[in-house]
């Protein structure tokens, strides 16, 4: 079973890593970091670069694709060489995930038209334009794709994903063996549990529409 994990240049790591850490872990999975040029590709800060070992012309056929997001998301939306192959493999993956705003380029490579899916919460009201029902929820399955909110979320994205893939016992294996057993000093990971000053600062400073 091929997983591909797309990239692009300023994409978060966590939403490609995180995804990574826990499919690859799937029983039989094979994973691919997969981007226009092989080689390195930098992240959203251009402190950290994954590399890409293959080419979108060269992996024509994988059984899950992942597309991460962030700030390198917007330019892309444009980028045909990756919106045709997004379509192409699509048409014969068993799964199709974003973690993110990298479902803004499902949605752009029109995969999600009329589907429910999620976000970044700041990307909410963006992902509307392309006929997509947006949905808060943290992990969003219609079919065959599946999208995760932002970052973070997408570990519980592959959990859910591999428990899919694999039966919950495999699934539960992975999240133990990673100790994913989240406990943050904080309650503010989420617009409706954040004080609301700091979502209004950042709602305000959003490259996004805002409802």
């Amino acid at each position: 079973m091929q997983i591909a994990i797309a990239l692009f240049d300023r994409f978060t790591a966590l939403d490609a890593v995180g995804p990574y850490e826990v499919l690859g872990r799937v029983p039989g999975a094979e994973t691919v970091f997969v981007a226009e040029r092989p080689g390195p590709v930098r992240n959203d800060s251009g402190t950290l670069a994954l590399v890409a070992d293959a080419t979108f012309a060269e992996v024509t056929r994988p059984d899950v694709v992942v597309v991460p997001g962030g700030p390198g998301q917007t330019p892309q939306m444009a980028n045909e060489t990756l919106l045709s192959w997004l379509r192409a493999v699509d048409a014969t993956t068993t799964w199709t995930a974003s973690v993110c705003t990298g479902s803004l380029l499902l949605a752009a490579a029109g995969l999600l038209k009329g589907r429910r899916a999620t976000s970044h919460w700041l990307a909410l009201n963006a992902i509307k334009r392309y006929d997509v029902e947006p949905t808060g929820e943290r992990v969003v399955f219609d079919g065959k794709y599946v999208t995760a909110a932002g970052v973070s979320s997408g570990i519980d994205m592959a959990l859910a994903l591999a428990g899919r893939i694999a039966g919950d016992r495999a699934a539960q294996s992975i999240q133990l063996l990673t100790e994913y057993d989240p406990q943050p000093p904080y309650d503010a990971g989420s617009p409706h549990k954040a004080p609301a000053d700091l979502v209004a600062e950042h709602r305000a400073h959003s490259r996004h529409p805002q409802p």
